[in-house]
């Protein structure tokens, strides 16, 4: 096979990570097939935080206009203590992150995400209600096996189907890590609780053993909150197990005013036990790799999933758009080893914040909150002043 010959991409997986990788290599003018198990395309799940190094990837595919009319941008992050809900420190976002990073801060729904990479994707590049059940890798590329007898031909395959991907199973043999923590997530109508949409804002409030998060999204239409509670036994990663608004609110009691309105202001929520995966020493071989969730899934403790996700996706396609097929191997390595570094990092950083988030009232915790209250923006620029085409390609896109 010739080296010059376009690669053929196959993606396994129709989330976030799939669809921005979809979009990437679209726009890059590759081949690329989805493979999405469900019947249907839909995100399930609830609220996300967009930071700047994945909002200006997706600002550069196109999805500016979608992404402003169905975000919210909070004007600051608020960490508080759970007895009072006194401030312990606050981050400017809104106008001071794009004057810093060039690009904004997002607060919005899994869905409008989702909805706005499948409308920006051609029609038929998604076949749905394809479960792949494995991959066999030859020399010159990798034939996809599904459930229903079918196959498909690539010269490379991506595993973009999340904690339990199948082809992860073929690289190395670990299983999903139980945190020993659970959270409700719930999406409240912001007129039952109009003052946290007045003054958009990510908040959190931290005490013994658990954490709140909230904050506007859909236009400020809904308010998505994340409540953290410990949990013994195993649990299911399903974002769609139904949990009891009752047994939220008797996990919060005697918290402060604003976490148990919040809460009380629920019809529903989604119970969730809250898994990762320690990071492993390759992601793929010669013609599969991995991506988001598949590669390297985190705890929520740093808001970094979808973002991580849709670093890969762009990385990705800037490897493959100069590679012809016979070049991927080495394609999908420069990727590998672009990623691998920053994405272990914030696994392991959202690691620590499930202890540090979780202090009881103490000597320690009275250091945490000393140390949090003297906020540098620099702090962050790591994470979000990253522009991970810049890192590959020496310099930043228009």
């Amino acid at each position: 096979m010739r080296n010059d010959t376009p690669p053929r991409i196959a993606v396994v997986g129709g989330g976030l990570a799939g669809l921005t990788l979809a979009l990437a290599l679209h726009r890059a003018g590759l081949e690329c097939r989805v493979y999405e198990q469900a019947p249907q395309l839909g995100e399930v799940g609830a609220g996300l935080q967009l930071s700047p190094s994945a909002t200006r990837l997706l600002h550069r595919l196109g999805l500016e206009p979608a992404l402003r009319s169905a975000a919210v941008l909070p004007e600051a992050m608020e960490f508080r203590r759970w007895a009072d809900g006194s401030v312990i420190s606050r981050g400017l976002l809104g106008k001071h992150c794009e004057e810093r990073y060039g690009a904004p801060y997002y607060a919005m729904h899994r869905a409008d995400l989702h909805r706005a990479l499948v409308e920006a994707l051609p029609a038929g590049m998604v076949r749905l209600d394809a479960r792949c059940t494995g991959a066999d890798e030859g020399p010159d590329g990798v034939v996809l096996r599904f459930a229903d007898g079918s196959h498909a031909e690539a010269h490379a395959a991506v595993g973009a189907d999340g904690i339990h991907s199948v082809l992860r199973q073929a690289l190395v043999d670990d299983r999903p890590r139980f945190s020993g923590q659970s959270v409700y997530r719930g999406l409240v109508d912001g007129r039952r609780i109009p003052e946290v949409v007045a003054e958009p804002r990510v908040q959190l409030w931290l005490g013994p053993g658990r954490h709140v998060v909230c904050y506007p999204v859909s236009g400020g239409r809904l308010v998505n909150f994340v409540a953290t509670v410990p949990t013994s036994g195993s649990g299911s990663e399903s974002w769609s197990r139904r949990g009891r608004v009752a047994d939220v609110a008797a996990a919060y009691e005697g918290w402060c005013a604003e976490v148990t309105s919040i809460i009380g202001a629920a019809d529903q929520v989604s119970l969730w036990a809250l898994h990762d995966r320690d990071p492993i020493a390759r992601w793929g071989t010669g013609r599969i790799t991995l991506l988001g969730d598949s590669a390297h899934p985190m705890l929520p403790f740093m808001g970094q999933g979808a973002n991580q996700a849709i670093e890969d996706a762009v990385a990705l396609a800037v490897c493959l758009r100069e590679a012809g097929a016979g070049e991927l191997p080495a394609a999908l390595q420069r990727y590998e080893s672009l990623r691998s570094p920053r994405t272990t990092l914030v696994q392991e950083r959202s690691r620590g914040n499930s202890t540090a988030f979780h202090l009881p009232d103490g000597e320690a915790q009275r250091e945490r909150d000393a140390a949090m209250g003297t906020p540098a923006p620099e702090r962050q620029d790591w994470l979000h002043g990253y522009d991970v085409e810049a890192a590959l390609t020496g310099h930043q896109p228009a």
